[in-house]
């Protein structure tokens, strides 16, 4: 174990004790906002003290079977123990290491995942709609929840633009890496020469806002326009002005939804989808700032970042950020995308780790 993971790891354990007696203090007790926080703070640490505690047993029992070595009665007994407790250290280390990292309280949201053809025309499109279904087969996996919000789609199949809301925990946390561009090369159902076209789409991914903590919307700087829906949705769908379009003046940003039956509720998703972007424009914003000095090995998720090509003709999915190869790109296609998603929390955790080490050390 790294000692600046011990270290921490002792001052949450000293942390545990004194958080014990704070919530039996009759002042804490008298205060229920403070009580809470506290008890939460209790909660947090306990989970991770409990696994300490664990590791450091393991860690005596290791030591303990060590000494036995010398006994050559006791040899054998104490060589599988030093193998088991070993293999347990590093379970546990590894742990440890994931639950010291700081967490970030948008990842347990939805999440609205949107995706717009790129370059490459119809077959851009297609793409498109290959991602969507991803996606979509992806969230079935999870057994999460899909609703289009929003689509626009081609006349040859695909969509120029679809916006999704998936609907479970942690779906933000688990989806969050796949902003950015994504290119695909293959050969076209309508290329007659049978060569390799290369085209690509952008997928954004963003945090269903917390109605308590979303950025307030002034009415005022709303422009709100009402449209018949253009996609599926049966006979009623297509007699009503039933779709809403809602742009934000001052960014110019908009957000549109045609899924529901009503006006209300349309403008109401709609609404959401545009306060999700707005706090998403913030984030690229401080994630770009942040950039200027420190480069992430994941990126920022902005748009024009190229982080995956699906080759087709070689079955091969590549990951750009990360150097990851797989070729098995028809089982992604098909929404065995856990691999893809285990390897990048991966990074994201080692990187995260670094940081906190670096502010250790400082």
């Amino acid at each position: 174990m790294k000692a600046f993971v011990r270290d921490t790891l002792l001052r949450q354990r000293a942390r545990l004790h004194e958080l014990d007696a704070l919530l039996s203090a009759p002042d804490v007790v008298d205060d229920i906002d403070r009580f809470r926080s506290l008890s939460r703070e209790h909660a947090e640490a306990s989970s991770v003290v409990e696994v300490f505690d664990r590791y450091l047993q393991r860690e005596a029992d290791l030591t303990t079977a060590r000494d036995l070595l010398a006994d050559p009665d006791m040899a054998d007994m104490a060589q599988e123990e030093i193998a088991t407790a070993e293999t347990d250290l590093a379970r546990l280390d590894s742990e440890l290491q994931q639950l010291l990292l700081p967490r970030d309280p948008d990842d347990e949201r939805n999440a609205f995942l949107e995706i717009r053809a790129g370059t490459g025309g119809d077959e851009s499109a297609l793409f498109a709609g290959d991602l969507a279904r991803l996606y979509t087969r992806y969230a079935e996996r999870q057994r999460w929840q899909v609703d289009v919000v929003s689509e626009s789609p081609s006349e040859l199949g695909g969509y120029k633009e679809v916006v999704l809301r998936i609907a479970g925990p942690g779906a933000y946390g688990r989806l969050r890496f796949e902003s950015g561009g994504h290119r695909v090369q293959r050969v076209p159902a309508t290329e007659t020469q049978g060569r390799i076209h290369t085209s690509a789409a952008t997928v954004a991914v963003m945090p269903e806002p917390d109605e308590a903590q979303a950025i307030q919307l002034n009415p005022s700087e709303l422009r709100i326009d009402t449209f018949r829906a253009s996609g599926a949705g049966g006979q009623h769908i297509n007699k009503t002005d039933s779709a809403v379009r809602v742009t934000h003046l001052p960014t110019g940003i908009t957000a549109e939804c045609q899924d529901g039956r009503s006006q209300h509720s349309n403008k109401a998703k709609a609404l959401q989808v545009l306060t999700a972007r707005l706090q998403e424009k913030e984030r690229s914003e401080r994630a770009a700032a942040e950039a200027a000095t420190r480069k992430g090995l994941i990126g920022s998720g902005d748009r024009s970042d190229r982080i995956r090509t699906y080759n087709f003709p070689q079955g091969r999915l590549t990951d750009h950020r990360i150097n990851l190869t797989l070729y098995k790109l028809q089982q992604v296609m098909d929404g065995d995308l856990d691999e893809v998603v285990h390897a990048l929390q991966v990074v994201r955790g080692a990187e995260l780790l670094a940081e906190l080490e670096q502010r250790n050390a400082a």
